[in-house]
C-alpha cells in the first residue's frame, strides 16, 4: 500500500509563525528599548511633565466634555468589559472584575461602534499625534492592580482624570518611586516600562480616559520603535484582543 501524504495543518503551522514571532520580539525588546531610550526626544524618565505634549492641553480643556459622553455610557448601565475579558493575557494584573474598560481604540484599530457613542471624545483624540490606543478605564472602589510593567518605549501613557473619588490621595498610581494621585480635569503622563502600580482604597469609582501615544524619537531609534511596534500589532496579543472587542460590541448593541 502506498504510504499516503499527510498535509501539514495550516493552523498549527499559523501559529508556530506567531510563537516565533513572539520569542524573537522578547530577545530582541531589550536591545530595541534601550535604543529608543537613546534617541528619545524627550528623554527618558518614569513621569512626564504633561506640558511637555502639547495635547494635554485639548485634553484638559475639554475634560468636562469627555467626561459627559463616558458619564452618559455608565448611566445607562452600559455593559462594560473587565480587562481580563477583552485581554487574557493581562490575567496576571487583572484578576477580578473591578478594572473594567470601553476602547475607542487598540493599537492602531478603531473601534466603530464605541467610537459613534462617544464622537466628541473621539474627535479630540484622534488629533493626537501618534494615538496608538483610547479607552475609558474604570476602576472600581477597592481595586488594586500590581507592581507591573509594559513591554515598549515606544509607548508612552496619558490618564486624563474624569470622575476621580473625593478622597482622592486614597487612589494612586505609583510610577518607580512617585506616587501620584489623578485630578479631574488634569492628565498625567508616564513610561509605563517602569514598574508602576495603582491602589483604590476609596468607596468611589475611579474613571479617566487612558491613552498610549507613539513616543518622540529621533532617527535611528526611530525605526527600531516602529518596527517594534509593528510588530506587536500584528501579534496574536494584539490580535485576540481586538477580536474580542468587536465580538463584546456585536453582542451588546
Amino acid at each position: 500500500m502506498a504510504a499516503q501524504k499527510i498535509s501539514a495543518d495550516p493552523t498549527s503551522t499559523k501559529k508556530e509563525k506567531q510563537s516565533a514571532i513572539v520569542r524573537v520580539g522578547k530577545k530582541l525588546r531589550p536591545a530595541f528599548n534601550r535604543w529608543i531610550a537613546r534617541d528619545s526626544v524627550v528623554g527618558d524618565r518614569p513621569v512626564f511633565e504633561p506640558g511637555v505634549f502639547s495635547f494635554t492641553k485639548d485634553l484638559e480643556a475639554n475634560w468636562k466634555l469627555i467626561r459627559q459622553e463616558v458619564a452618559d455610557i455608565v448611566e445607562k448601565r452600559t455593559p462594560l468589559p473587565s480587562l481580563q475579558e477583552i485581554s487574557p493575557d493581562h490575567y496576571r494584573i487583572a484578576t477580578d472584575n473591578k478594572w473594567r474598560t470601553f476602547f475607542l481604540r487598540g493599537y492602531g484599530y478603531k473601534m466603530h461602534q464605541n467610537c459613534a457613542r462617544c464622537p466628541e471624545t473621539t474627535r479630540i483624540v484622534e488629533q493626537i499625534p501618534g494615538l496608538n490606543s483610547a479607552f475609558f478605564s474604570v476602576l472600581a472602589p477597592g481595586a488594586v492592580i500590581p507592581r507591573h510593567k509594559g513591554v515598549t518605549k515606544a509607548i508612552l501613557t496619558c490618564h486624563l482624570g474624569l470622575m476621580v473619588p473625593r478622597d482622592r490621595q486614597n487612589c494612586t498610581i505609583q510610577v518607580d518611586d512617585q506616587t501620584l494621585a489623578w485630578e479631574a480635569g488634569k492628565a498625567i503622563v508616564f513610561d509605563d516600562t517602569f514598574y508602576h502600580e495603582v491602589h483604590n482604597r476609596t468607596d468611589e469609582e475611579r474613571i479617566v480616559l487612558l491613552l498610549h501615544f507613539k513616543r518622540p524619537v529621533s532617527y535611528p531609534g526611530k525605526l527600531a520603535a516602529d518596527l517594534f511596534l509593528g510588530g506587536v500589532r500584528m501579534s496574536p496579543f494584539v490580535q485576540s484582543a481586538r477580536r474580542n472587542v468587536e465580538e463584546f460590541e456585536a453582542l451588546h448593541r
